[in-house]
């Protein structure tokens, strides 16, 4: 196993990813990533299925799809990694986030299931960058058009979550 995977500089993501990457706390993110999943379902089981649904304003995401939706990124971010991490240099599109939630129906599916995927996910996420070596870290590709490090996307998956739970907890939860 590597080194620590700390903190990518600002070099290594589009400025767009800042708000993400600079949320993240210290020290090794592989570590953040396995501590961060349990304090997520923690707050998210202790919800009902019925509470799932809510929606903190006409036209947001309801809960399931708020859930729905950081699974759907983590894997785009995790597959960006995989191939970034592999000398993959074929420059990947971006994605539209509000276009896959109607597709997801996250609100028709069970929410222990939601659970479940989005354990899962993140257990695969673990996996895959638990088999970067030094280097893979550290190499390159553009998705959506700007360059970024693995080690970056690794950053933005956490930083991702943590943006999307904490308005789940400020503005559905109270």
């Amino acid at each position: 196993m590597p080194q620590a995977v700390v903190r990518p500089d600002s070099s290594e993501y589009a400025a767009y990813y800042a708000r993400y990457v600079q949320i993240v706390g210290d020290g090794d993110v592989r570590m953040t990533l396995q501590s961060q999943v349990e304090e997520t379902l923690a707050t998210l089981r202790a919800l009902t299925p019925e509470q799932t649904f809510k929606r903190y304003a006409g036209g947001k995401w309801s809960i399931r799809e708020v859930v729905g939706h950081i699974i759907d990124a983590e894997r785009i971010f995790a597959y960006r990694a995989l191939r970034f991490a592999r000398n993959d240099r074929t420059p990947l599109h971006g994605f539209e986030q509000d276009g896959y939630i109607a597709p997801g129906r996250f609100d028709e599916r069970p929410w222990e299931d939601l659970l479940e995927e989005l354990e899962v996910v993140r257990r695969g996420t673990l996996l895959l960058l638990g088999g970067f070596d030094e280097a893979a870290w550290l190499r390159r590709g553009v998705a959506s058009g700007a360059e970024i490090t693995v080690r970056a996307l690794a950053y933005v998956i956490a930083g991702h979550e943590l943006h999307h739970m904490k308005i789940v907890r400020e503005r559905y939860l109270t």
